[in-house]
């Protein structure tokens, strides 16, 4: 649900200098996006030079997410089977400092709402730590490109901390996001076999 959380909130808080602006068309998956109400919001992609089964498998293998995602201390699914609708999963990621939020990591619980497989995820849920409460709506989308697989992702908080503080809070998601873009990038390339053959379009 949220992206990764990191401490360079001032570097990017004074990069922002603000709500960042957002595309006019939010991203969806089946039909659904964002919350259109929410105040916080971020999305960026990337083109990771990948096979897609490879860059799926990573993002949808909760349990492996720590192995590649310095920001995630602990991710555990609740069900089994393949990832699809109702797949649920409880995350642990710390808060960065400088929030003025007295919590030391939140508690995060997401399930999957709607997912179309090797194309897009959308996965809602609370994340709970002392003195916070943010409600999420996190949207993927995977697409084969020129080059390997466009990584799209879109996501909005709400809660009375996030909406008290709106450009904090967005620097923090954007933080979070481009952090999750580039470990998600790193880890596929690892695994990418050598001499991959180029997908459909290049």
């Amino acid at each position: 649900m949220l992206g990764a959380w990191v401490a360079a909130i001032p570097l990017v808080t004074g990069l922002l200098g603000g709500s960042a602006a957002q595309p006019a068309e939010g991203l969806t998956c089946r039909g659904a996006g964002v919350d259109a109400a929410a105040q916080v919001r971020y999305r960026t992609e990337a083109v990771i030079d990948a096979p897609l089964d490879v860059i799926w498998k990573l993002q949808t293998e909760v349990d492996r997410w720590p192995s590649w995602q310095g920001p995630v201390t602990s991710a555990e699914r609740l069900d089994h089977g393949r990832f699809r609708v109702g797949s649920a999963f409880h995350w642990t990621t710390p808060v960065p400092p400088g929030t003025g939020i007295p919590a030391t990591s939140l508690d995060i619980t997401s399930t999957v709402r709607q997912v179309k497989q090797g194309s897009c995820i959308r996965w809602t849920g609370p994340a709970d730590g002392e003195g916070v409460h943010i409600d999420g709506v996190h949207v993927w989308n995977f697409s084969r490109v020129k080059g390997g697989v466009k990584v799209s992702t879109e996501e909005t908080h709400t809660g009375p901390q996030v909406d008290a503080n709106v450009p904090m809070a967005t620097a923090i998601l954007q933080a979070g996001l481009e952090g999750w873009l580039a470990d998600l990038k790193a880890a596929a390339g690892a695994q990418a076999p050598a001499g991959m053959p180029a997908p459909p379009g290049r």
